[in-house]
């Protein structure tokens, strides 16, 4: 009897879902709070109220996987430049925390590794730093400049990144459909290695829901999202634009043969799982630490309820968005 791939695609992210991780999850809130308290006690008027980023806020974030971003916003005459303000913010933390956490340089963001606890647990928070564009302009149009410290991606050799990082944010509000599928996407992606950017596939996803009618099952929506992937990433002129700025394409962080390998790999999940339904489970596995919790649960949504377990942080190869 064939496997039922809607049901075990369910299950699939039912066990990964945050409500399994609770109590660790609680402990980067907390972590994330004395942080942001003592952002706004030391830069006082410099400084916007920092806010929640990344997978976490998006609500994609799995719990194999998972980190806890923070944006930092200054204001304009805060700092005379965008390595000064980079700068600063990582002497701050490194000095108010390192008695209890290493703090470190990162792409375009400082990293804060705590020190295990007694359950052996790590939070990790990314600290990203951004003023804004123009003098008392950022409460209207959020709009701030990065800095990039050494190589990333598509801004080699840049020095800064102008974004919208709640445009980012907006872009998926509400696309429920699509984070499941990011959500299995993503699953994928890190059983595999983690090759490519969780932003990318969240950007890719989201265009194959407005090009395509992707509807029916879970199964079929991810089949449908995949077959898109396939037919397009190869494509010249296919373009994935960040919502935070429209110079932005995420495209161009794939090498041709990149491109090449994402597209033929689709095509063989796809084959290989309508060829045998069983193949289903090496590409979206489940989380087997919480397969028995969810014998006994009946909530459908995507949350965090219940106690935590085994998790891991991602390595720290910055992301965008």
């Amino acid at each position: 009897m064939s496997l039922n791939k809607q049901e075990y695609l369910s299950n699939v992210l039912e066990t990964h879902r945050m409500k399994h991780i609770e109590s660790v999850v609680k402990k980067f809130k907390d972590n994330r709070d004395e942080v942001k308290a003592a952002l706004i006690e030391h830069y006082t008027s410099n400084i916007y109220s920092p806010f929640d980023s990344g997978s976490f806020k998006k609500h994609t974030a799995i719990n194999t996987k998972f980190d806890l971003d923070v944006v930092v916003p200054f204001k304009r005459n805060a700092f005379e430049t965008l390595e000064g303000m980079f700068n600063d913010l990582y002497e701050f933390l490194d000095e108010k925390f390192s008695d209890v956490a290493y703090v470190r340089k990162q792409k375009v963001s400082v990293g804060i590794d705590f020190f295990k606890d007694d359950d052996g647990d790590t939070v990790s928070l990314d600290m990203v730093p951004g003023r804004e564009l123009n003098q008392d302009q950022y409460l209207d149009d959020k709009n701030l400049n990065l800095f990039v410290n050494g190589t990333w991606g598509i801004f080699d050799n840049s020095t800064h990144i102008q974004t919208n990082i709640k445009a980012q944010i907006d872009h998926i509000t509400a696309k429920e459909n699509e984070r499941k599928i990011i959500r299995l996407l993503k699953i994928w992606n890190n059983n595999d290695g983690k090759e490519y950017k969780s932003f990318l596939l969240e950007l890719i996803t989201i265009k194959a829901f407005e090009k395509e009618d992707i509807s029916g099952n879970l199964w079929e929506k991810l089949e449908k999202v995949m077959e898109y992937i396939k037919d397009n990433v190869t494509e010249d002129g296919f373009k994935l634009i960040d919502p935070g700025n429209s110079n932005n394409d995420l495209m161009d962080t794939l090498e041709s043969w990149e491109k090449t390998n994402l597209s033929n790999r689709m095509e063989t999940i796809i084959e290989r799982i309508n060829n045998n339904s069983d193949n289903i489970k090496s590409y979206f596995p489940t989380n087997k630490d919480f397969e028995d919790d969810d014998k006994s649960s009946s909530s459908n949504g995507y949350g965090i309820k219940t106690g935590g377990a085994a998790y891991s942080t991602p390595p720290k190869n910055e992301r965008f968005g």
